[in-house]
């Protein structure tokens, strides 16, 4: 794998790069603009093109995503009890050893999540489970944005991360984020992928980003808990749940100043300043991104972009690679997913847990002027369960000003662990569960102050 070596190699061989090469960065790397990055209005709603691609495939399905949900979660643990105890020999084949060969604790996490999945759609065993709050919600609801969301993602993604997108936007940004942030430029597509289209999309491509070495452990953590928000259509769909799309604009605006914030200051707490700036095994060293060498920055740009479209897969290879990550999605964090899901939706809906562990932030909010401080405080942190919980615990208060602050709040917490925790965790990306939920806490200290700010100040 190319290291800070091939710099020279790249700055002799400048004017080898033919126009072909600058054809295969550019019309590549249009469509992921286009597929990703571009909002696109579509009968009175904000979305991208995946996600247009993504709900036509949902409507085209209709009623029958839970029952394939419902398969795929059964297959997973078939496939995976059939790899663990017999050792067929496509095991060899490292990509689906990785899927189906993991350990006792993951295939026990697949097992319940196939129970609960298996147990909603037919309707039998424990309420606390089947109930439309709980699994209903899993399997009728997250399911299918899922099953259709993520098929998409995974076969379109090459084309943002492939043919030099990221080299060309990363060298262009490369100061801002550095100075900033402490983060490779490259990572500027991670948030605009994010904030544009979704927070998992962000969580892939840096998923994908430090198992090939262009992020340390560090960066690889400190990118899919600070910028991965969710997208511009999810805070549209909050913001008509909860009461407040006419102050939509404010709205987003205290959303990217908290967000912003939160990122300056979070990477340089615990746990995710103690993160070692060491990379993956597998790769063992840095991708660096490389100087301008007296080059024009644009000119330098178009170069490292050029250089990774000449050596980019072929077709055959990345219709491989899209259909490992679509199996790797459906089989592997599926059903962490639905099992992490709802068990969290459970805890949030039957039991008292997030009312207790609320009772610090009645007085907390009652300081920050919030009314009906008592009602809004399990809001503040459910969230890290299920990320529509907060507008929907929200969504009977009266104070319009609370329900702003909550909906404000829900996004930039980040954590949530009904699908961004569960990606995380079943990435390599080295985070554990506890050091998601200090992270949480964390943005939740800092944002809240900031938002409550903004609202006294400006709106209200």
């Amino acid at each position: 794998m190319a290291t800070s070596e091939t710099a020279a190699e790249a700055a002799a061989s400048e004017f080898m790069f033919t126009a072909r090469d600058f054809l295969k960065f550019l019309l590549p790397s249009l469509l992921g603009i286009a597929f990703f990055l571009v909002p696109v209005s579509i009968g009175g709603s904000v979305n991208i093109g995946m996600g247009v691609l993504a709900d036509g495939l949902k409507a085209l399905l209709d009623g029958m995503l839970p029952a394939i949900a419902v398969a795929v979660l059964c297959a997973s643990v078939l496939i995976t009890l059939y790899a663990k105890l017999l050792r067929p020999g496509w095991l060899r084949v490292t990509p689906l050893r990785e899927i189906f060969d993991v350990g006792p604790g993951w295939v026990g996490m697949r097992i319940v999540g196939a129970a609960f999945g298996v147990m909603t759609y037919f309707q039998f065993g424990f309420h606390v489970v089947t109930a439309p709050i709980t699994g209903g919600v899993m399997l009728n609801d997250l399911a299918p944005v899922l099953l259709t969301f993520f098929f998409f993602a995974a076969l379109l993604l090459p084309f943002l991360v492939e043919f030099g997108l990221m080299e060309f936007i990363g060298s262009l940004a490369r100061r801002p984020f550095r100075f900033l942030f402490n983060l490779p430029g490259r990572s500027a597509i991670d948030a605009t992928a994010s904030w544009m289209g979704s927070a998992t999309v962000g969580v892939l491509i840096t998923t994908q980003q430090y198992e090939r070495g262009y992020y340390n452990r560090r960066e690889s953590a400190v990118i899919a808990t600070n910028f991965s928000i969710v997208s511009i259509a999810f805070a549209l769909l909050i913001t008509n749940f909860i009461g407040i799309n006419h102050l939509f604009v404010q709205f987003y605006i205290t959303v990217v100043v908290a967000g912003l914030t939160a990122a300056l200051i979070v990477p340089r707490l615990p746990p995710l300043s103690r993160k070692a700036n060491t990379y993956h095994e597998p790769v063992g060293c840095q991708l660096k991104e490389e100087s301008v060498e007296g080059r024009g920055l644009l000119r330098h740009s178009l170069l490292l972009a050029m250089r990774r479209a000449h050596y980019a897969p072929g077709p055959r290879q990345l219709i491989r690679n899209a259909l490992y990550n679509v199996g790797d999605i459906f089989f592997g964090l599926l059903p962490l997913v639905f099992a992490i899901g709802t068990v969290g939706l459970i805890l949030a809906e039957f039991t008292p847990l997030f009312t207790w562990l609320s009772y610090p932030m009645v007085p907390i909010l009652e300081l920050l002027r919030i009314p009906e401080a008592e009602a809004a405080a399990p809001a503040t942190l459910v969230g890290f369960a299920e990320m529509f919980l907060p507008a929907v615990l929200a969504a009977n208060i009266e104070s319009e000003l609370t329900r702003f602050v909550i909906a404000c709040l829900s996004l930039t917490q980040l954590i949530y662990m009904s699908e961004i925790g569960a990606l995380i965790l079943k990435s390599k990306i080295p985070l554990a569960l506890w050091e998601l939920a200090v992270i949480f806490l964390l943005r939740t200290a800092i944002t809240l102050p900031i938002i409550a700010f903004m609202a006294h100040t400006f709106f209200f």
